[in-house]
């Protein structure tokens, strides 16, 4: 199996001795719940576990390596199991090849009903059935619903794992039936160690931690995105000027969550706080807290709806149009 970051190692193994049939992996982003997730339901599925983890060398493990293990099921939007390599169902992978529909963002209600068929089958290994569902906030109500009574009183020999990013978006009767782990953040020097790992370079890693709140694998997310160290510090003045910069070249989500930082930071600093994303000498003197503030209230809103399939370029020239009003 790959390696694990240390922070998520180390939470590994203390989870490997929770009793129950439901945990609830839960914290902001960029905090690991996936890997640690699978690297969790890989350790149950085992073969020949360690207190360390899974092995890496049995059959099962092997089976997990391959996305083809018979007792674990991944539910995730179809657009992640896409990216992750993961195989989609044979009828919802038909819809797709036959352009009925595009692939979901959402954990469809289709794919439940899957696993409720899933955890009724009769295991084929010797430790039960697992369930990773990853992002769990990305169930829509119909979904949740249909997920309570199997979660409640699972058949068999089956574990659920529930990765999530947004615990508050989950219902209430969800939360209520899991052991709740919160996410472990990572120290500088562990961060720091791991994003040099993936080949990210010192000034970037500093700049780009930073830039993620202290979250590594969002900072190698936007090390991905294109940021480097000097393009996050520059980004700033750019927007201030009505520059779009490496924006262009991102999707409608990394492009707000770039705007919202900037104004958090920008309101910050007007109010006499230090910046959290960006250092001082990045930001513009210019703007007041009146117009940031009603340039982040409006960066709200379109939270609520940017995952629509807007027209990429027109709705990018009104974001940079508008944090160019926001910032003189």
């Amino acid at each position: 199996m790959s390696t694990l970051a240390p922070w998520l190692q180390n939470q590994l193994q203390t989870l490997i001795q929770r009793k129950g049939h439901a945990l609830l992996l839960q914290g902001p982003s960029g905090l690991g719940q996936y890997d640690l997730g699978l690297a969790l339901a890989s350790a149950w599925l085992c073969l020949q576990p360690s207190p360390l983890g899974a092995c890496g060398q049995c059959a099962s493990c092997h089976g997990i390596k391959v996305r083809a293990h018979a007792d674990l099921m991944m539910l995730m939007p179809e657009t992640d199991m896409l990216a992750l390599g993961w195989p989609l169902p044979e009828k919802a992978l038909k819809e797709i090849d036959d352009k009925k529909r595009k692939p979901s963002k959402e954990i469809r209600v289709d794919a439940m009903r899957d696993m409720i068929v899933f955890s009724q089958f009769t295991r084929s290994g010797a430790h039960g059935k697992v369930v990773l569902i990853n992002p769990a906030e990305r169930m829509n109500t119909i979904t949740a619903n249909t997920l309570l009574k199997t979660l409640e009183e699972p058949p068999g020999e089956t574990r659920f794992i529930l990765a999530c990013e947004a615990v508050h978006e989950l219902l209430p009767t969800i939360r209520s039936r899991c052991q709740i782990h919160a996410m472990s953040w990572p120290d500088t020097a562990s961060a720091f160690e791991w994003l040099s790992a993936q080949s990210v370079p010192s000034e970037d890693a500093q700049v780009l931690l930073k830039a993620a709140g202290g979250r590594p694998e969002d900072a190698l997310n936007l090390y991905h995105c294109g940021f480097k160290a000097a393009a996050w510090r520059a980004l700033p003045v750019q927007l201030s000027r009505g520059q779009a910069g490496l924006l262009a070249d991102n999707t409608a989500s990394v492009i707000l969550s770039c705007l919202q930082k900037v104004c958090h930071d920008m309101m910050r600093v007007k109010a006499g706080g230090q910046p959290r994303f960006f250092s001082s000498s990045d930001l513009p003197a210019n703007g007041n807290l009146k117009s940031l503030g009603a340039w982040a209230r409006e960066l709200m809103q379109s939270a609520k709806t940017v995952e629509h399939p807007y027209a990429a370029g027109l709705l990018l020239d009104a974001w940079v149009n508008r944090a160019h009003r926001a910032m003189t």
